[in-house]
């Protein structure tokens, strides 16, 4: 697998010619539009096939599978096209082996709403380890708000990806109650009653995981947390349920905020299973322009993370989305959160040079639009996604977070499917 960085004047048939690789499969893998449009500097993934099946009348992808002696699951991730479907068509290229050893086995948690688009969903489930419908809340008195999570249960065994209950203090308005929080931390009735709630629903459903994402809890409140995962992790373990908690990226013990001082990453880390390093929004919708995730800052909070946590505990978190900002920056105009994938075509469209940032292993872009309003872009590409990726075997980590699932973001997926095996149940 290698990165190829759009020059001024390339073409995609120029460039599948450079590497010797199929035109065809060089878009559908990158998703590039249709008439073949290209950002200078944006990236594109090329695979180097093992082995490529061309698709003859009448076969199936069931059949083919069989005779090449892979399975189907690694067809779809070969693949990133098929979409997660067996429908194929004669003359069809499809990948069926790539060169090199891969560099280890990952497992990668993604966080989808209960409202993503079907097509989107079975997608990507053949990269997930672990599915967590987002999101079921809680009341102060112990009782559980129900999603509607029944399509991502139905569709998630069918790609072998584990089932997570997903359990939050968010709200209808959006935001996580710190007040919700602490008044259920410090009620150990209505903790039993969501306890028992809780397990009566993960048995219903067929949960595998329980994952808690209880953000901005008073510092008051740390030890209850802590408390309260280590009753969970009671009634879980008997069951073979594991507990993943989610935690603000911290770089030190102390630091202040509302969003760190109720996280004692010690205290969680000795109680849960997984830790979640939520490591993602340093470029958030009302901060200024900057990158979502900035590598040396995710660097600070793994290296913290790991004097108070075992590294096979601890999951990374990638964001999948970027922001575009006007230009000059205000506080009081909010960014808007795009995909990826529409940030290079924002590009293409402008004729602005996408650029990156070394420093912070980031592309990032600024573009004029209709109105003569500038803008400033930063988003994630084929290069941000390996730097992020890298740091899991460097450091030892067990894998990758998504959040979240519900925007395309080809290149992603391409890129961890060339660069690890991904992991099967816990």
């Amino acid at each position: 697998m290698q990165i190829h960085v759009v020059r001024p004047g390339e073409t995609l048939y120029g460039i599948a010619r450079q590497y010797g690789v199929s035109v065809t499969l060089l878009g559908r893998l990158n998703q590039v539009p249709a008439g073949g449009a290209l950002a200078v500097g944006q990236t594109l993934v090329v695979y180097e096939p093992e082995r490529v099946h061309v698709v003859r009348p009448g076969e199936t992808l069931e059949g083919i599978a069989r005779r090449e002696g892979v399975s189907v699951l690694s067809l779809y991730q070969n693949n990133y096209f098929l979409g997660g479907r067996s429908r194929i068509l004669p003359d069809e290229e499809l990948i069926v082996a790539l060169k090199g050893e891969k560099s280890g086995t990952l497992g990668v948690n993604g966080y989808a709403y209960t409202f993503i688009r079907q097509e989107q969903l079975r997608t990507v489930l053949p990269y997930i380890t672990y599915l967590t419908p987002f999101t079921y809340g809680v009341t102060s008195q112990g009782g559980l708000v129900v999603p509607d999570d029944g399509p991502l249960l139905a569709a998630a065994p069918q790609y072998g990806a584990q089932l997570w209950m997903h359990l939050s203090t968010l709200t209808d308005s959006g935001s996580f109650n710190s007040r919700l929080g602490g008044a259920l931390l410090e009620n150990e009735t209505a903790q039993k009653a969501l306890i028992d709630a809780v397990a009566a629903n993960m048995a219903e459903k067929g949960y595998q995981g329980l994952d808690v994402d209880f953000e901005s809890i008073y510092a008051e409140d740390a030890q209850s947390y802590v408390s309260f995962i280590s009753r969970l992790r009671e009634l879980a373990a008997p069951m073979g349920i594991p507990v993943l908690v989610a935690v603000a990226p911290k770089s030190y013990a102390n630091q202040p905020g509302l969003l760190y001082e109720g996280m004692d990453y010690a205290g969680l880390g000795r109680a849960a299973d997984l830790i979640f390093l939520m490591t993602y929004e340093w470029g958030y919708s009302y901060g200024p322009p900057m990158a979502i995730s900035p590598i040396r800052s995710m660097r600070t909070v793994i290296e913290y993370a790991l004097k108070e946590i075992p590294a096979e505990k601890l999951l990374l978190g990638i964001p999948n989305y970027g922001y575009d900002w006007q230009i000059p920056y205000s506080q009081s105009r909010k960014a808007v959160s795009i995909s990826n994938q529409y940030a290079v075509s924002l590009a293409a469209r402008y004729y602005a040079a996408i650029r990156f940032d070394e420093s912070v292993q980031a592309p990032w872009f600024r573009y004029v639009d209709e109105r003569g309003q500038e803008h400033e872009v930063w988003f994630e590409d084929a290069r941000s996604i390996r730097a992020k990726l890298s740091l899991v075997p460097e450091y030892g980590l067990r894998g990758v977070g998504y959040w979240n699932l519900m925007r395309p973001f080809p290149q992603n997926w391409v890129i961890l499917n060339a660069l690890y095996h991904i992991r099967e149940g816990l």
